[in-house]
């Protein structure tokens, strides 16, 4: 069975619509105040990571990032709902490729320089569209191709610095290409999630979500046991809280990107996921004490570029992503 069938099979009678309200400059300032809580998320990642196993960064994650949605849910008086499902198979396929994301995305994180690792990222929006051609069946114009093509030239010259002769043999080309593999499987997870916006409410999308996602990782305690280097550790009380950290911050961040689409049309908002850049040069400038080399700089703008291009051109056809984008949660998420 192919995923396209798979995915085919998520199909139903349509969830009823969350509230909205008109107000993008509002909007906009709860997407940008979610891209600052994913980078407070991403750099107490990077710190905890030198000690603590990728599996148990991500258990962290998604366990202490389930209060505070729980707590988002519960104010929209949804909490019942958010467990009613007719397909727990779809949320479980959900779950599993958006936690490959998440691993793929730490893993990432912990091998590469923040501007790096976030320019690689910026390939999902370009592999949605490629997906949704592919398993969707949606039409793609000449437009978007080329974009997707321009935008994926901007990837390999983000990746150029790490694919020299010098480097293949080492973690930060392994970065680069977990990177990679990361953005596909987060673009795969919004795929899924716009099937599952047909037929369930964002509440239970991100619940579910949340709650799978920490049962899986929590396999990762015996698997790391039998992995060089990936057995869980007992953290110490500053590591604890930088676990606790990263999961109370990418709730945040998921909370504010969920309530910004309520402000704000998707092709409004979307383009400011690029704000992201901004924050890995100067986290990863005072606290890491990384400098983005040229190629990585002018790989991110191309990819920027023809990123901002796409969503202008799929608002331009009517293309509506809100539902989907507002109850994704990012691979760096």
């Amino acid at each position: 069975m192919t995923l396209r069938s798979v995915l085919s099979r998520f199909s139903g009678p349509p969830a009823q619509a969350g509230m909205t309200r008109h107000a993008p400059l509002h909007g906009i300032s709860l997407k940008v105040a979610s891209t600052l809580a994913f980078f407070v998320m991403a750099t107490a990642l990077k710190i905890a990571a030198e000690t603590v196993p990728i599996g148990q960064l991500v258990f962290a994650r998604n366990f202490f990032g389930l209060f505070p949605v729980l707590l988002m849910v519960a104010m929209r008086r949804e909490l019942g709902l958010a467990f009613q499902t007719q397909n727990p198979r779809g949320h479980l396929l959900r779950a599993t490729i958006g936690l490959s994301a998440m691993v793929c995305g730490f893993t990432a994180l912990s091998l590469l320089p923040l501007p790096d690792a976030t320019a690689i990222g910026f390939a999902t929006p370009l592999f949605v569209v490629v997906l949704a051609f592919f398993l969707l069946r949606e039409k793609v114009r000449i437009y978007r191709w080329s974009a997707v093509g321009v935008g994926f030239i901007g990837i390999l010259v983000v990746l150029s610095p790490h694919l020299g002769d010098a480097h293949l043999d080492g973690p930060a080309t392994l970065g680069a290409a977990i990177g990679v593999m990361g953005a596909g499987f987060a673009a795969l997870a919004m795929i899924t999630v716009r099937k599952l916006c047909e037929t369930e409410r964002t509440s239970t999308i991100v619940t579910w979500f949340a709650g799978a996602s920490t049962i899986l990782a929590l396999m990762t305690l015996p698997l790391g046991l039998m992995l060089p280097g990936q057995a869980w550790v007992m953290p110490d009380a500053p590591t604890a809280g930088l676990l606790v950290l990263i999961g109370l911050a990418g709730g945040v961040g998921q909370i504010l990107l969920t309530q910004s689409y309520r402000f704000a049309d998707a092709s409004t908002i979307a383009p400011f996921d690029y704000v992201n850049m901004l924050w890995a040069i100067i986290v990863g400038w005072v606290i890491f004490s990384e400098i983005p080399v040229p190629e990585v700089v002018i790989g991110a703008l191309i990819v920027i570029a023809a990123g901002v291009f796409v969503i202008y051109r799929e608002h331009k056809l009517g293309l509506d992503r809100t539902k989907s984008r507002r109850a994704s949660s990012p691979s760096r998420s």
